[in-house]
C-alpha cells in the first residue's frame, strides 16, 4: 500500500476535515490519555512509570542530534492524510528523500491513529499505521512525556513539525531552546526552512542529487534510509 492509496481512501471517507478539526481531535485524545494515566496512578498501577508502548522497548539514552532526523507530531501526521495542504507538502519533502529520518514513539503514532479513526474510520487508521510503521524509526519515551518532544529528545531529532500552538509559539520556542537543541515549526514554516540541497552535504556528504524517491507511490522504509548511511 502506498500513500497515494491512503490519500484516495481518506478523500472518500474523511469528509470536509480541516486543521482545526484535527487539533480538536488530538486535544481530546491526549486529554483522555492524561485522565486515564492519572486514574492508573491513583489506583497504584505498578506500570505507570514504564516507558512507551511494547514496540519501543526500554527507554534508552538519547541519541546525538542530527539535522536530517525529524519528528512530525500526531496532529501534522493526521493532517497529512486527512487534510492535505501544508502538512502534506511538508511530509512529501521528507518522503522524497530516503536519507531523512522520521522519528516517532509508539505513543505518538497511537495518538495520530486515534485521531484518524475518530475523524475518518478505524480501518483507514490501521492501514495508515502499517505504512508509517515501516517508515518511521521507533524511539521509546518515558510515560507522561509529550510524545513529540520526547521523540525528538530521545531520537536525536533537531526538527519538530507540529500544529500545536503551545509548541510553536514564541514563548514555547524560547523555553525549548534552553533545554533541547530542537526547533518546533508549523508545517508551512518548516517547508520554508527545510532545504535538502543545503542539508545533504552535512547529512550524507557529497553533492545533492535531488529527490531520490516518489513521495506518493513508493512507500518509504527504514531499509531505504539505511542505504545512505
Amino acid at each position: 500500500m502506498t500513500f497515494d492509496d491512503l490519500f484516495d481512501r481518506a478523500a472518500a471517507v474523511g469528509g470536509d476535515v480541516d486543521e482545526a478539526d484535527v487539533r480538536r481531535a488530538l486535544d481530546e485524545v491526549r486529554s483522555t490519555a492524561t485522565a486515564d494515566a492519572e486514574d492508573d496512578e491513583s489506583g497504584g498501577d505498578s506500570g505507570s512509570d514504564a516507558g512507551d508502548g511494547a514496540g519501543d522497548g526500554a527507554v534508552a539514552d538519547p541519541l546525538d542530534p542530527e539535522p536530517a532526523r525529524v519528528v512530525v507530531d500526531a496532529g501534522a501526521l493526521a493532517a497529512d492524510l486527512l487534510v492535505g495542504g501544508a502538512a502534506r507538502d511538508t511530509l512529501d519533502r521528507l518522503r522524497s528523500h530516503a536519507w531523512t529520518t522520521l522519528v516517532a514513539s509508539d505513543r505518538l503514532l497511537d495518538d495520530a491513529e486515534a485521531v484518524i479513526a475518530a475523524l475518518a474510520d478505524p480501518e483507514l487508521a490501521a492501514d495508515w499505521r502499517a505504512v508509517v510503521e515501516a517508515w518511521r524509526e521507533p524511539v521509546a519515551q518515558p510515560a507522561g512525556d509529550h510524545p513529540a518532544l520526547a521523540s525528538a529528545y530521545r531520537g536525536g531529532a533537531m526538527q519538530v513539525v507540529s500544529l500545536d500552538p503551545a509548541l510553536t509559539g514564541p514563548r514555547a520556542a524560547a523555553g525549548l531552546r534552553d533545554r533541547l537543541p530542537v526547533s518546533v515549526r508549523e508545517p508551512r514554516a518548516f517547508a520554508t526552512v527545510f532545504d535538502p540541497a543545503k542539508l545533504y552535504p552535512e547529512a550524507v556528504g557529497g553533492e545533492y542529487p535531488g529527490p531520490d524517491r516518489d513521495p506518493r507511490t513508493a512507500a518509504p522504509t527504514r531499509a531505504d534510509r539505511d542505504q545512505h548511511r
